[in-house]
């Protein structure tokens, strides 16, 4: 049964984002972002949440044309045209680019979903994850630790969440400082064993 791996970048103290949504303060250099391409491209989809989709879909449909782009960044591209993708939002009611339009996160649309799925699912987005969180519906934890600390900005969690027993599966250090941390939910390794 394909699993629902969470992907997010965070700060050492636990921001996935700065104050006003901001992201620059991560590391991604070329050699994290072809890590990525390798994991992300063998996945069998995408699934995010609106605001996330948008924002990738406001600019990797045509990154090819930008001329700062990067080799990583142009395959990229590629990867997130191809890809299949599930939004879930209450406001949108239809995107392009292979997407396909969830209107709520429930147990039985997440199964409908990893049933359907050719491959395990990345999860990405703040208030989805934290949604996928509560529901106890993320298999796999891919956290991506930067080395900065902005002091402030949204977590990835609430501090209310709670608890989850993890298993450490394996830890990854790059060139630029940024450590992967890969834990598995400790129930659904035994099941996906």
């Amino acid at each position: 049964m394909p699993r629902i791996v969470l992907f997010v970048s965070v700060s050492l103290d636990g921001c996935f984002e700065g104050p006003g949504r901001d992201i620059s303060w991560s590391r991604v250099d070329d050699e994290l972002h072809s890590h990525f391409n390798e994991e992300l491209a063998r996945l069998g989809g995408f699934v995010s949440g609106r605001v996330t989709h948008e924002l990738m879909a406001d600019y990797w449909p045509t990154a090819e044309h930008d001329p700062a782009a990067t080799a990583p960044m142009i395959e990229f591209a590629r990867i997130w045209r191809e890809m299949p993708k599930t939004v879930f939002s209450r406001t949108l009611r239809h995107a392009e680019w292979n997407t396909t339009v969830l209107p709520e996160v429930t147990p039985a649309a997440v199964a409908a979903l990893k049933a359907s799925a050719a491959g395990d699912l990345s999860l990405s987005g703040g208030e989805l994850a934290a949604s996928f969180r509560e529901l106890d519906l993320i298999d796999e934890y891919r956290v991506y630790v930067h080395p900065v600390l902005l002091g402030r900005g949204r977590r990835i969690f609430p501090p209310d969440a709670a608890p989850a027993d993890l298993e450490l599966l394996t830890t990854r250090a790059f060139g630029s400082g940024v450590v992967l941390l890969h834990y598995a939910r400790t129930a659904a390794r035994g099941a996906n064993a």
